[in-house]
């Protein structure tokens, strides 16, 4: 099966190995709480303590490294809400590669913020009239970039499926492991890195319910999209898997889900409040999948991928 896929396991050994060194190894917490709440044994791989705060460096620093000299040295373009955005920017800022970035014009001003602290350039678009993908493709081939994608690349999701590959080499074998999912690329890597190290493992993904376009792409083994879904995980705010995470997804994730704004935000108080570290919507995806399953986890050993953490305080204050 996986010899005609985009993306195998060696594919992420080694970027496990290129990004060593430049990404941290991000930590893995557990909590008593939240043991005795499910009846599971429960390993949250906390990606809002990794570099720029959210997944993203692994991928955008694996396909950063990649690029020959001649790309290199013409610089790099990305599209992104954010937490892409801020990694391509950090990545090229430690590999001496120009970076101009893509963001859509209501993107959280702390990400814009920290995307033009990181040393990009940001061009900002109105989402609401603007396809960024052709607006994106287009300032590329203008300024002569090389075009680096959220999610739909071999080397962006090679690096995202390190942090599975990370959290199961501490934890040993899971039962379970609950991913959020916007475009595809972290929840088909990290399966991918699953897949191979804990066979058993049910890898399942969690979108905003706005912006179910995975589920939908699940259930039907035909590509669906979603446009400009109106949810808070606003990481998660892809209009659809692409070419390449799409057969992925098919391939080796077991189930996927939704969750409501409401209990999206339920799950990252929580974690707020309980475990004492800070967590975005978009990175509360999987835990918020993990408490509406709860009742099922029960003597499980279950991954959760806590997937960033760079909330706007200012826009999620509105709902404390």
């Amino acid at each position: 099966m996986s010899s005609n896929l985009p993306v195998t396991f060696p594919d992420v050994a080694a970027a496990a190995k290129r990004i060593a060194g430049h990404a941290y190894r991000t930590p893995v917490l557990t909590s008593g709480t939240v043991d005795a709440r499910t009846g599971a044994t429960v390993f949250f791989k906390c990606e809002s303590f990794q570099r720029m705060g959210a997944f993203k460096f692994r991928g955008a620093f694996n396909a950063l490294s990649q690029l020959s000299p001649e790309e290199r040295a013409r610089g790099v373009l990305a599209y992104s809400s954010g937490n892409h955005a801020q990694a391509v920017a950090l990545a090229g800022r430690q590999l001496g590669i120009r970076a101009v970035i893509v963001m859509p014009q209501d993107a959280p001003a702390v990400k814009i913020i920290a995307t033009r602290g990181y040393g990009a350039e940001v061009v900002l678009y109105d989402r609401h009239t603007t396809d960024r993908e052709a607006f994106a493709e287009s300032l590329a081939r203008e300024r002569g970039l090389a075009l680096i994608p959220p999610f739909d690349h071999p080397h962006i999701v090679a690096g995202q499926g390190t942090a599975a590959l990370e959290l199961i080499e501490e934890t040993g074998p899971l039962d379970y492991l609950f991913v959020p999912c916007g475009g595809g690329g972290l929840i088909s890597g990290c399966a991918i890195a699953a897949s191979h190290m804990s066979p058993g493992c049910k890898v399942i993904g969690v979108e905003p319910e706005a912006g179910d376009d995975a589920t939908r792409s699940f259930r039907t083994k035909t590509l669906q999209s979603c446009h400009n879904p109106d949810t808070i995980a606003d990481g998660a705010r892809t209009h659809s898997l692409g070419k390449i995470t799409f057969p992925l997804v098919l391939a080796h994730v077991h189930d996927m889900m939704t969750v409501n704004d409401k209990d999206l935000l339920q799950a990252m108080f929580y974690l707020w409040e309980r475990m004492k570290f800070v967590v975005e919507p978009t990175g509360a995806l999987g835990a918020a999948g993990l408490f509406s399953k709860e009742r099922e986890l029960a003597g499980k050993r279950v991954g959760v991928i806590i997937s960033g953490g760079n909330v706007d305080l200012k826009a999620v204050a509105q709902f404390l």
